[in-house]
C-alpha cells in the first residue's frame, strides 16, 4: 500500500500545491487502491477513472504555469456518495428505478467540487433512494465495514464512510435524513458531519425527505471536514431552502479547536441518551470522551431533552411521507426504468408494474407508511402530530443551548452489527438512528468523531457533538480539541489502526 493514500487531505493538499507530488500520482495511487480491494469493501457502484485523472492533470497544468490552486482542496480526490447528480457520470441512488440513468445537469455539491478542483472518484454505494441503516438496502448489493468485512459500515451513505475507511478515498460526500452521514460515520471510525439543514444546497440532491436531507463531508480528521465543508457550503438561489448567511468559519474554528483548550466551552451530555438498549462497550467510550473534555477545560453538565424520546417515532412519520411524496415522480413516464410497455398495459398498468420491479423492499415499506399517514382522516392523527413533537424537539435542543455551547451523546447505541443480523427487524435497524434523528428535525448541526474502539468487540465507537443552527464552528473546535487529545493518548491515529484488507484477487 502507497503512503500516499495513508495521508490526510491537508497533507496531500500541501504536498500537491508544493509540487512535491502531482495531483495526478495522489488520484492513480487512489484509483490504484479502488481496484485492489473494491471488489470486497463494495463502496462504489461507478467508478470515474479517466474523468478524475483528467480533473487531477488540470490542477497539475494549474500548479505548473505558476498559478495560485483554485481552492485548499484542489487535486484531493473525492467519492461522491450516489445521490448526487453527475452529468459524466450515472446516479442510480442505489436503485433499479434508476439503473444506468445519466442526468442532465450537475448538482451544486457536484458543480462546487469540480470548480474546486477536486478529483471526483465515482460515486458510492447507498441504502436505496438513501432509506436504510446499513447499505443491506441497495439493490446491487451492501458494502462491507473495513474493520470487519462480515459487518455494515452503516447507511444510508456506507458506501461513502467505507471508501475512506479503506483509504480508497482521502475525503467523500454523504447526505443525512436521520443520521445518514454520522451513523456511518461512528460504525467505520471516520469523521461524519451533518450541516446545518439549508447550509449546503440541495440542488440536485435526489430527494428521499425533503425537510430533513443534508449533504455534508465524510473524511479521516476533523480539520479535513472543514476544508470539504467549506467548498461545498453556501447560499444557492438554486435551492429555495439554502440559507442566504455567510458560512460558518469551520477551518479557523477546527485549527483552534487543535491547540487543546476548551477553556470557556460548556458542553452538555444529554440525559436521555443512554441506560437501556445501549451496548456497555458504547457507554464506557462516551464516558471516557465526556471525561477527556473536561481535561480540555471544557466545563461539563447534564442537560435533560425530554422530547428527544419521541424523536424516532415522529420521524417514521414525517420521513415516510416525505418520501412517498417524493418518489410519485418515478412512475415510468419520464425517465428511468419502464417495464411492461409492450402495448398490452395502460399507463397505470405500466406504472405499477416498473415501480413494482424497481423498488425494493425497504423503499416500498416506507411509501406505503408515509401514504397511510397522509390519506384522508389520518393526516392530523399521525403526519401532523408528528410535525408537533417535532416543535417540541426544537424547542428542547434551544432551551439547551441556552445553558451550553455544544450537546454530546454516543453517536449510535451499538457498534457495527453484522451484515443480514436485522434484515428482518425493520424497528431493530431504526434504532440505529436512535441517536442522531433529533438534530435532523431540528435542522441543527452535527458531528460524529471517532472515540476510540469499542472494549468489547475492538469495534470504532463515535461521539457525537451538536450545535445551534448556523453555529457549525462549535462542532469543529470542540471536536478537533477532542481528536487530537484522543491520538496523544492513543499513541497515534484511530484510522492508521485499521486492519489490513485480506484480498484475493
Amino acid at each position: 500500500m502507497t503512503e500516499l493514500i495513508k495521508l490526510t487531505a491537508a497533507e496531500l493538499a500541501e504536498k500537491i500545491h508544493s509540487r512535491e507530488v502531482s495531483a495526478e500520482e495522489v488520484t492513480r495511487a487512489h484509483l490504484d487502491r479502488i481496484a485492489q480491494v473494491d471488489d470486497f469493501v463494495h463502496a462504489f457502484l461507478h467508478v470515474n477513472a479517466d474523468g478524475a485523472v483528467e480533473a487531477a492533470r488540470a490542477v497539475d497544468a494549474r500548479l505548473a504555469a505558476g498559478d495560485a490552486p483554485v481552492s485548499p482542496l484542489a487535486g484531493v480526490p473525492l467519492a461522491l456518495k450516489d445521490v448526487m447528480t453527475t452529468v459524466d457520470m450515472p446516479t442510480t441512488c442505489g436503485s433499479r428505478t434508476l439503473e444506468g440513468w445519466r442526468p442532465p445537469y450537475d448538482a451544486t455539491v457536484t458543480r462546487r467540487l469540480r470548480e474546486a478542483g477536486v478529483p471526483i472518484l465515482g460515486k458510492t454505494n447507498m441504502d436505496e433512494f438513501a432509506m436504510g441503516s446499513s447499505t443491506e438496502n441497495s439493490a446491487f448489493g451492501p458494502s462491507h465495514n473495513p474493520w470487519d468485512h462480515a459487518r455494515i459500515p452503516g447507511g444510508s451513505g456506507g458506501g461513502s464512510s467505507a471508501s475512506v475507511a479503506a483509504f480508497e478515498a482521502p475525503l467523500a460526500i454523504g447526505t443525512d435524513t436521520g443520521g445518514s452521514i454520522r451513523q456511518p460515520g461512528a460504525v467505520t471510525g471516520t469523521v461524519g458531519v451533518k450541516p446545518t439543514y439549508g447550509g449546503v444546497s440541495r440542488y440536485g440532491l435526489v430527494a428521499f425527505s425533503s425537510s430533513l436531507d443534508q449533504a455534508g463531508p465524510c473524511t479521516r480528521t476533523v480539520l479535513d471536514a472543514a476544508l470539504l465543508h467549506e467548498v461545498i457550503a453556501g447560499h444557492d438561489p438554486m435551492d429555495s431552502t439554502s440559507i442566504d448567511a455567510p458560512v460558518p468559519p469551520v477551518v479557523a474554528a477546527a485549527r483552534q479547536g487543535l491547540t487543546g483548550d476548551l477553556t470557556g466551552v460548556k458542553v452538555g451530555v444529554v440525559k436521555e441518551f443512554g441506560g437501556d438498549g445501549y451496548q456497555p462497550g458504547v457507554l464506557r467510550s462516551f464516558e471516557a470522551a465526556v471525561e477527556q473534555l473536561r481535561a480540555l477545560g471544557a466545563e461539563v453538565v447534564e442537560v435533560s431533552c425530554p422530547h428527544f424520546t419521541y424523536a424516532l417515532p415522529a420521524y417514521y412519520l414525517i420521513a415516510p411521507s416525505e418520501c412517498s411524496s417524493n418518489l410519485a415522480r418515478f412512475d415510468a413516464m419520464r425517465y428511468g426504468l419502464r417495464v411492461g410497455d409492450d402495448g398490452g398495459h395502460s399507463a397505470e398498468e405500466v406504472m405499477s408494474l416498473t415501480r413494482e420491479a424497481g423498488f425494493g423492499a425497504e423503499v416500498k415499506r416506507r411509501i406505503m407508511l408515509g401514504t397511510y399517514a397522509l390519506s384522508s382522516g389520518y393526516y392530523d392523527a399521525y403526519y401532523g402530530s408528528a410535525q408537533k413533537v417535532r416543535t417540541l424537539i426544537t424547542r428542547d435542543f434551544e432551551a439547551a443551548f441556552e445553558r451550553v455551547d455544544v450537546l454530546v451523546s454516543p453517536t449510535t447505541p451499538t457498534t457495527a452489527f453484522k451484515i443480514g443480523e436485522r434484515v428482518d427487524d425493520p424497528m431493530a435497524m431504526y434504532l440505529a438512528d436512535l441517536c442522531t434523528i433529533p438534530s435532523n428535525l431540528a435542522g441543527n448541526a452535527a458531528m460524529s468523531v471517532p472515540s476510540g474502539l469499542s472494549d468489547e468487540d475492538g469495534l470504532p465507537v463515535g461521539l457525537q457533538i451538536m450545535a445551534p443552527a448556523l453555529a457549525d464552528d462549535r462542532l469543529y473546535r470542540v471536536g478537533a480539541a477532542y481528536e487530537a487529545a484522543r491520538d496523544a493518548a492513543a499513541g497515534g491515529s484511530l484510522v492508521h489502526k485499521v486492519p489490513e484488507l485480506e484480498v484475493t484477487k
